[in-house]
């Protein structure tokens, strides 16, 4: 079990119970996070976690929207080691980008799945126990850069602005779902370099499609009847 050095100020009470919720979660999963187990890791009753959580599931938000900014970071990485790797070039910088996005996105999955499961666990402020990409209307981090990517693409001529439109579900829903059945579906289990080429080919599909929608160029056709 996960234990934190109790040598902790006071005041850093609440960022002691998100690294212990982190990491009974990194081995665990979301269902790791509960309050007795938080608590005894950081080695505090549990009566003292709710001087800084309302409840329970305010203690798994602040953990799960910890865990997405480590996707994040995991994200930006990827996303500036292509892009340099690109050059100068914009429309080449836009679409390292948008690739270093995708990548990032299931490397992170496929190297911390129980931290995946949990990035995306958050909850609407009104009560609902169903799951929202928002918390108190905040944009997630990792959803930012995508947004962010996709923008560029547009700045960059890779993409219209008529294709810019929702561009990010389709994106999204297709590097999610391959990340959701590597870490726990169908392809749970096979062999790293097997899970990296296949996430490869479906960020690139990815990429190939927003290319597809880029800025068609203007020609002086004639006018009819000439």
């Amino acid at each position: 079990m996960p234990q934190i050095s109790p040598s902790y100020h006071h005041g850093d009470l609440r960022a002691a119970l998100v690294e212990a919720g982190l990491e009974l979660a990194r081995s665990g999963g979301p269902a790791a996070v509960t309050v007795r187990e938080v608590t005894r890791a950081a080695g505090v009753s549990p009566a003292s976690a709710y001087r800084h959580f309302a409840d329970h599931r305010a203690l798994v938000v602040a953990v799960a929207l910890a865990a997405q900014g480590r996707l994040a970071t995991t994200m930006e990485a990827r996303i500036d080691a292509l892009v340099e790797r690109a050059g100068v070039d914009t429309a080449d910088a836009a679409v390292a980008r948008l690739r270093g996005v995708g990548l990032g996105y299931i490397e992170f999955a496929l190297a911390e799945p129980g931290w995946f499961a949990l990035a995306l666990l958050t909850f609407d402020p009104g009560g609902s126990s169903s799951s929202r990409v928002s918390v108190d209307a905040a944009v997630p981090p990792p959803f930012q850069l995508l947004i962010d990517a996709l923008d560029g693409c547009v700045t960059a001529g890779v993409l219209s602005t008529e294709g810019r439109i929702n561009a990010e579900w389709p994106c999204w829903s297709a590097v999610h779902g391959f990340a959701d059945i590597a870490t726990r579906g169908p392809l749970q289990g096979q062999d790293a370099p097997t899970l990296t080429a296949l996430g490869t080919h479906v960020v690139d599909r990815i990429v190939a499609g927003v290319r597809s929608r880029s800025v068609t160029p203007q020609t002086d056709s004639p006018p009819p009847g000439e």
